[in-house]
């Protein structure tokens, strides 16, 4: 060894660095590799891991109301067929209800367009000049093509068969979801014993179920206060759009209720939708003003008071964290990919916590983060 090093001119300490560096940049590569092709199966398997995720957070969610039924003498395959019929029935009822206004909506959308231009038309007034010279370069533009050129236009898919398409395929979806989240649920305790069964040791056992229980506990918690959260404020929007007297109040509560696990983005986009709804509905602009401000005041009460009291700090995900899992997941997935973008950051927020090496993660997770709360969690286990 010193022969070499002589000749090579390199130290044993050097020598030892250089292959711990070329080992750390090959498990980087070999990281970055496997989520790039991670990435790829998800876009192009969305059909297949689509339906797996959502039936494990349904399940995750429902997995308290499962423990506390068969606290009162409910076996697990009993109390998760209620749970899916009462979820089945709840969503295929609110959808029955929401279709016809809906499809309402979707119709009336180019008179809602014209009403609100003709509403907000005092609006408009600087603008139209700027209107009128892009008109004008458009009008330039398609006047200076070739006389023998042809346009070409690619013929799209008709709207019903486009329709049909995106509905076999939610349906098969949403069937799919409901059914592995009821194998999930019926199973009780089955995946505990698998993981207490690859380990050798008894005291390996037992850390391993405290952590898969605490895990667990806490995603199950949070995804169950969220959703309870989420329907409130859908009920409670509903009913005040309602007394307001704005049309279909329980699209709106629904679509809140939805939008709300979209954060600030959903929110704003709720806000939008029931003014632009209100605006071409009621005579006196500043009475339409009534409904957006009264969906602001309770997105600003739930969001300030009540899902920081119930929830607690702890499972705060800083804004840059949601608007790139939102962006990534939307572009991944659309609009379920959007929906689903920051409970999925929340389980991975829990599972970074409760493990020493990936708690760096945890923590730029974390909307906020003290410098000694690892050692008080790491002394609560």
């Amino acid at each position: 060894m010193a022969t070499e090093t002589a000749d090579t001119g390199v130290t044993a300490p050097e020598a030892a660095d250089t292959r711990r560096s070329d080992t750390r940049l090959m498990r980087s590569l070999l990281i970055g590799i496997f989520l790039l092709m991670m990435v790829y199966a998800l876009y192009f398997g969305r059909e297949f891991f689509m339906p797996v995720i959502l039936a494990f957070l349904l399940a995750l969610m429902m997995t308290p109301i499962v423990r506390f039924l068969r606290k009162r003498g409910i076996s697990e395959p009993v109390s998760a067929t209620l749970l899916i019929l009462v979820a089945v029935a709840g969503i295929g009822g609110t959808a029955y209800f929401i279709s016809g206004p809906v499809m309402g909506l979707v119709n009336d959308a180019p008179a809602i367009g014209r009403r609100l231009s003709e509403r907000l038309a005092e609006l408009r007034h600087p603008f139209e000049r700027v209107l009128q010279i892009s008109r004008q370069v458009e009008q330039v533009a398609d006047t200076t093509q070739e006389p023998g050129v042809q346009k070409v236009v690619m013929a799209q898919p008709g709207i019903v068969s486009q329709a049909a398409g995106n509905l076999l395929s939610a349906s098969t979806t949403i069937a799919i979801t409901f059914v592995l989240s009821l194998f999930l649920m019926a199973s009780g305790n089955m995946f505990y014993e698998k993981i207490i069964q690859s380990f050798a040791r008894m005291s390996e056992k037992k850390r391993a179920l405290r952590l898969v229980y605490d895990v667990e506990r806490e995603i199950s918690r949070y995804l169950l206060t969220v959703a309870l959260i989420n329907g409130g404020l859908g009920v409670a929007i509903g009913l005040g759009l309602w007394a307001i007297g704005m049309p279909t109040p329980l699209v709106w509560g629904v679509a809140a209720a939805l939008l709300n696990f979209l954060p600030y983005v959903g929110a704003l986009l709720t806000i939008l939708l029931v003014a632009i709804i209100s605006i071409i509905t009621f005579d006196s602009l500043s009475y339409a003003l009534a409904a957006p401000a009264f969906v602001i005041l309770c997105n600003v009460i739930e969001g300030q008071i009540v899902t920081p009291l119930v929830v607690g700090r702890r499972l705060e995900i800083n804004a840059v964290a949601i608007f790139i899992a939102v962006a990534f997941w939307s572009w991944l997935w659309g609009f379920v990919g959007a929906l689903i973008a920051v409970p999925l950051l929340v389980v991975i927020k829990v599972f970074c916590d409760h493990f020493e090496s990936w708690r760096h993660v945890g923590n730029f997770l974390s909307a906020q983060q003290t410098a000694d709360e690892p050692e008080e969690r790491a002394s609560e286990h």
